[in-house]
């Protein structure tokens, strides 16, 4: 599933490609998304020009000129690029935006078809939508707004990234690579952390993020850019995914465990469980 560094790469991207540009004409080929799409948006978007575009948690928004907003999630599988009108429809395409006065085409494609497009009356009716559960921005939160919410609960480390509710964004690869930074367990329970565990924690969370954002992400299966290219962090995985590979700093073979009913890697000497 494409995470915070995946999904702020194809907003930036978009923003090169997107801003300025208004939609000639809307086409449905498939509506078989996790919420599927309403035809009647077709004639409310055709004229609207694309003002901003901004990335909340994993949703991408569109700001558009009549206020109105496009909110878009990528699930698993999902890719929003911008191509050439005249470029062949892969398979699995569900939305074709034509972009006035170019050559252009905004595509929306989702193998799985877990993401979804929506259109909204304005910013709040977004923010009313996502706010429900979205917890702050990782680069907005606060050492001891974290701790806080840490400590609160019983559940392991690893559970607690992948709660959007405490901190929007992550999900299973990052967490593995922040907790790696941090040098804590994945399996270590919140409510026995400590205030400087909570500290390092989130400064690796912010850390492991920014350093993806610089490499485009990580093209693991199906995740490329807005402008269709892939991503080069899967190259500097320290844990994710390299199950009884040596580790960077020590050289023991990484492990693997079931945690929140997802795969966690660390290192059992780096990241000792206590």
């Amino acid at each position: 599933m494409p995470e915070l560094p995946e999904v702020e790469t194809v907003v930036r991207d978009l923003r090169e490609l997107l801003v300025g540009k208004q939609f000639a004409a809307i086409r449905c080929v498939r509506r078989d998304l996790r919420k599927p799409w309403n035809v009647d948006w077709n004639a409310i978007l055709v004229g609207e020009t694309v003002e901003s575009i901004r990335r909340r948690g994993k949703w991408i928004v569109m700001h558009l000129t009549s206020s109105q907003e496009l909110l878009f999630h990528l699930g698993m599988t999902g890719q929003l690029t911008v191509t050439k009108a005249d470029a062949a429809i892969l398979d699995h395409t569900h939305l074709l935006f034509d972009l006035a006065n170019t050559d252009q085409q905004l595509r929306f494609r989702d193998i799985r078809r877990f993401g979804s497009a929506t259109l909204f009356a304005n910013a709040e009716a977004v923010e009313v939508f996502i706010g429900k559960t979205l917890g702050s921005e990782p680069f907005e939160l606060t050492d001891k707004a974290f701790h806080t919410s840490v400590t609160a609960t019983k559940r392991n480390l690893k559970a607690i990234l992948l709660d959007q509710h405490v901190v929007a964004g992550v999900g299973n690869i990052y967490a593995d690579e922040a907790l790696f930074r941090a040098k804590l367990h994945p399996g270590k329970l919140g409510c026995d952390m400590t205030l400087a565990e909570c500290k390092r924690l989130r400064k690796a969370i912010v850390e492991v993020l920014n350093h993806a954002i610089e490499n485009r992400g990580s093209s693991i299966r199906n995740y490329v850019g807005g402008s269709g290219l892939k991503g080069g962090f899967q190259n500097e995985f320290r844990v994710y995914g390299r199950t009884g590979e040596p580790c960077p700093r020590c050289e023991t073979p990484i492990e693997m465990v079931r945690l929140a009913q997802r795969s966690s890697h660390y290192c059992p000497q780096c990241q000792r469980a206590e």
